[in-house]
């Protein structure tokens, strides 16, 4: 499958000042494929997973001189190590602090050999190295399939600048709009995680797609028991159960467990953030750009990372879904509105981490809300996520008043359209505006 971040790739390989780039990400993104994939570009390539080859941990103990492990990981894995020839990639590398740690010398001691490292819970890894302890390192973010990368999959990647150049006075054709709308119908279904993505690629099997979903599920949740030490495992799968049920509306630790205090569901809570299976959108006030300046970040909402594993989490019924309608299956619950936000994450700028955010206004008598708030040329745009009509947009008309703004985008099942101020885009559209 081709993947966006591969472009950035290739653009870090030719830099002149190339530092060492970590690639980063929650498990099962697709990280190790894409640098392999890399790898083959190279006269030789040498992938060194620190889970699987425990033994090559020897080599990054004590002095952390690029040049002497070097010559210990050539000779132990038979594989050329020569700068301008060879791509060494440090997979898993949380598993070993020390070579994390190796990196920066990397950079300064042997600038023209290329150095990748990716790993997952690497938050957790570097909070354990000392203030300054890696530098020189760039650091690329990857995500499941974001739904161009879907469509590509499927070889429909032609459809992708139509969507991009359609508008309000040139709308996609209907059979077009039609087919788009089905496949978000089915993206929001399997998720956008790379393995799923495959399966159904090769062989259109849901069910298959349904246990493969499961799988991850559980592969997911075997990995809190490596942030037992810090939160209990029974506390990270119950908050991790609530994100998927409390997506669409402001977090509140005590629907997670009302017998329980808060200080240990927020320690979750941010065990899961960081390990890249939530996604917090803080409020922000949203008067101008940056919005991060603005943002309260005691009041916030939760996307889960996949919409594919959200549905298999809450016990969606494959039998039901594939027979409801669009409207039904696309705009149910906050689904609509996880799909859009995970498609600005995972359509932005890999080399810094996004920023998501929201606006909600409660005074008395006035209640108003914008699911998302992003910026764009250099003003704040306003986001709807809404399958009904252009009468029911209040708060996008009261928002677009109060801070003189001339443009708001509601996302929605309908064709390309423009009330006023605000254009209409479909669902499948989303990647435009991030």
């Amino acid at each position: 499958m081709k993947r966006r971040i591969e472009k950035w790739l290739q653009r870090w390989v030719v830099q002149d000042d190339r530092d060492v780039l970590l690639v980063r990400g929650a498990r099962q993104v697709g990280k190790t494929y894409s640098v392999r994939e890399l790898g083959r570009s190279f006269r030789s390539f040498l992938e060194v997973n620190f889970e699987e080859h425990r033994a090559v941990h020897a080599f990054f103990e004590g002095d952390l001189t690029p040049q002497p492990i070097c010559e210990k990981l050539s000779a132990y894995f038979g594989v050329p190590i020569v700068p301008g020839e060879t791509l060494l990639f440090l997979d898993e590398i949380q598993a070993c602090p020390n070579a994390l740690s190796s990196l920066r010398f990397f950079r300064e001691k042997m600038p023209d050999l290329h150095v990748a490292a990716a790993g997952s819970l690497l938050q957790f890894a570097m909070e354990k190295i000392p203030s300054q302890g890696v530098g020189r390192v760039s650091s690329l973010y990857m995500y499941p399939l974001s739904l161009p990368e879907f469509l590509e999959a499927l070889g429909e990647g032609a459809l992708l600048p139509v969507v991009a150049s359609a508008s309000a006075e040139a709308p996609l054709d209907t059979a077009f709009h039609a087919r788009l709308i089905d496949r978000v119908r089915t993206f929001q279904l399997i998720g956008g995680m790379p393995r799923v993505v495959d399966a159904y690629v090769r062989g259109r099997d849901l069910n298959r797609c349904m246990e493969l979903l499961d799988a991850l599920l559980v592969t997911l949740r075997d990995d809190f028991s490596k942030y037992a030490k810090r939160v209990p495992i029974e506390r990270l799968t119950d908050v991790h159960n609530s994100v998927f049920y409390q997506a669409g509306s402001k977090f509140m630790y005590s629907r997670v467990d009302t017998s329980a205090s808060t200080a240990p569901i927020r320690r979750a809570l941010e065990m899961l953030v960081k390990a890249g299976l939530a996604i917090k959108v803080h409020h922000t006030a949203a008067q101008g750009l940056p919005l991060e300046a603005q943002a309260k970040t005691s009041k916030f909402k939760v996307l889960p990372s996949d919409t594919g594993l959200m549905q298999r989490a809450m016990g969606t019924d494959l039998a039901s879904m594939l027979v409801a309608s669009d409207a039904d299956v696309v705009n149910k619950g906050a689904l609509a509105e996880v799909f859009v936000g995970l498609e600005l994450i995972r359509n932005s700028t890999p080399t810094m981490k996004p920023a998501l955010h929201y606006w909600h206004r409660e005074s008395r008598g006035s209640s108003a809300e914008l699911d998302y708030v992003v910026p764009a040329d250099s003003r704040v745009l306003p986001v709807e996520v809404k399958a009904g009509s252009a009468g029911k947009m209040r708060s996008m008309h009261m928002f677009l008043k109060e801070r003189e703004l001339q443009r708001g985008v509601r996302l929605s099942l309908e064709n390309f359209l423009k009330y006023g101020k605000i254009d209409t885009l479909p669902l499948y559209a989303a990647w435009t505006i991030a």
